[in-house]
């Protein structure tokens, strides 16, 4: 039986390369793709997740626009790159996007998917957790429509990366996603639905380097690869790493990771907010601890050939 998964991204570079991941997997059905306007600009973000599922022949799959708003915007710096990838000539081959733009919101269509639903999802988020928090407002029983949740967000041992330029009343101990909206970071915690954490912390070892982007350079005669090392190049002046990638590979290779349980708290005001505190007797989540590396980037360049 397929896993059933519904993404939620917020459009970033990284995004869409976790997207162009998922649409290798196989046994994995994806129900739909959430864009949450974050680390984006919205229209762009939509008009890039839709191109790329033309692109891989999977325009079934319908996408859908979450009308939620975070507490700290992402800055203008990083949103930008969804305006450039909208304009890549490997998307724009053809004068129109087949891949459906839904009626519904993004937190609307989230809740009617998973009422459904015969069999629990896995909600793979690889943005702030609003969307997520916004559909469980509207229907709190969805919660036990879903298996778990697969997040990139947080950081739990290690500092974070919302640098004092962008918000200097921060003390940066908290990952932007997470920083986006403490708030719904917090809502999901009070759920019981099992959570695995792809923090700062595991991230920080998959950077990503001009090694790896000429490694995808070498079979750029497979459109996918092309794609992939345009997105990467177009991120290298950036502080890069595989953020929303490896969370998303979980899904298809867990066997490359190790796991640990962590208890933590989600601080939501102050200096702090957005930080996932590790404390005792906090709300239990697995994190992703440990990834080859190396077996890591040889599947992606398997992935996209």
């Amino acid at each position: 039986m397929s896993k059933l998964v519904l993404l939620d991204h917020d459009g970033a570079i990284d995004d869409i390369l976790a997207t162009l991941l998922l649409m290798t997997m196989p046994d994995v059905e994806v129900l739909g793709i959430i864009v949450t306007p974050a680390d984006c600009y919205i229209n762009a973000a939509l008009n890039v997740t839709r191109k790329l599922l033309d692109l891989m022949g999977c325009h079934h799959i319908p996408v859908a626009e979450s009308t939620v708003r975070g507490i700290h915007p992402f800055p203008a710096l990083y949103r930008r790159d969804s305006l450039i990838m909208d304009n890549f000539p490997i998307l724009n081959q053809e004068d129109t996007i087949k891949t459906p733009l839904v009626s519904q919101t993004g937190q609307q269509f989230m809740v009617e998917t998973l009422q459904r639903v015969s069999q629990p999802v896995t909600l793979m988020v690889t943005g702030p957790l609003t969307t997520v928090a916004a559909a469980l407002a509207i229907d709190p029983s969805i919660e036990e429509k879903i298996k778990e949740i697969v997040w990139m967000g947080g950081a739990l041992n290690v500092p974070g990366n919302v640098e004092k330029e962008f918000a200097p009343e921060h003390d940066g101990s908290a990952e932007w996603n997470a920083y986006w909206d403490a708030i719904a970071v917090e809502r999901v915690w009070q759920t019981n639905i099992p959570l695995i954490v792809c923090s700062l912390d595991i991230t920080n070892q998959v950077p990503v380097t001009p090694e790896f982007i000429r490694k995808l350079a070498k079979q750029r005669h497979y459109q996918l690869s092309d794609l992939a090392g345009l997105c990467y190049a177009l991120a290298i002046p950036q502080d890069y790493y595989c953020w929303d990638v490896l969370a998303t590979s979980y899904l298809h290779r867990p066997d490359l990771f190790s796991l640990q349980e962590w208890e933590t708290k989600v601080i939501t005001t102050g200096r702090s907010q957005g930080r996932i505190k590790v404390v005792e007797q906090g709300r239990k989540i697995l994190a992703m601890s440990e990834v080859d590396t190396h077996e890591f980037h040889q599947y992606l360049l398997k992935q996209w050939h």
